[in-house]
């Protein structure tokens, strides 16, 4: 946790929820508790006017055919046909859904950007900082943290937003990689920051 964190203009700030889908949420051990605390920071961004983003992973009959054999991540989910877009199982989880003006994107890779125009509709809203909530860390949450901060986004990763299959790999992750690029915060901060960046503006 970093305490010595900048405050967060909400006006410039985008939360984004990567992969928390109703099939991938299921395959976290007692999601309850990590649901409720994204849950929680959506609504504090959304009560400082700040921008919520929402991100998952899906696939149509076209994006099947267009993977290629070599990747090592999803030749299977395409040979398999798996995640299909219209399958339930890929919708954002209930207890976070999307409201009228957020921002969707549907990737078909790890990162959030690289298969979609998220970048796009960031900069036509002036966002200039994210804060990144996702499943797992060594996924979407690691990639996306890499290619935001080439693209110069202040960065902040809620630390008790991420989740990830190796324990182990979490915690490098959280406490030798992603500081040399993100403010590395848990919701707990985050109100407190954004309260702080109100005066900003």
């Amino acid at each position: 946790m970093n305490a010595g964190a900048p405050g967060l203009e909400p006006g410039k700030t985008a939360l984004l929820v990567m992969d928390f889908q109703r099939g991938v949420v299921a395959r976290v051990p007692e999601p309850g508790a990590l649901v409720a605390r994204v849950r929680d920071a959506i609504a504090s961004v959304r009560a400082h006017g700040g921008t919520i983003g929402y991100v998952r992973v899906a696939f149509t009959e076209a994006d099947w055919a267009a993977v290629p054999a070599a990747n090592a991540i999803f030749a299977r989910v395409a040979a398999d046909r798996l995640m299909h877009d219209e399958d339930p199982a890929t919708a954002i989880d209930d207890q976070l859904a999307p409201q009228p003006g957020d921002i969707e994107v549907r990737k078909t890779r790890v990162g959030a950007m690289s298969t979609t125009d998220l970048d796009e509709q960031l900069r036509r809203r002036g966002i200039t900082t994210l804060v990144l909530a996702g499943i797992s860390t060594s996924g979407v949450v690691l990639s996306t943290v890499i290619e935001a901060a080439d693209r110069d986004y202040q960065l902040y990763i809620l630390s008790d937003g991420t989740e990830d299959s190796d324990a182990q790999v979490r915690d490098v992750l959280l406490t030798k990689v992603f500081p040399r690029r993100a403010h590395v915060i848990d919701t707990a901060q985050l109100s407190a920051l954004l309260e702080a960046g109100l005066g900003t503006r």
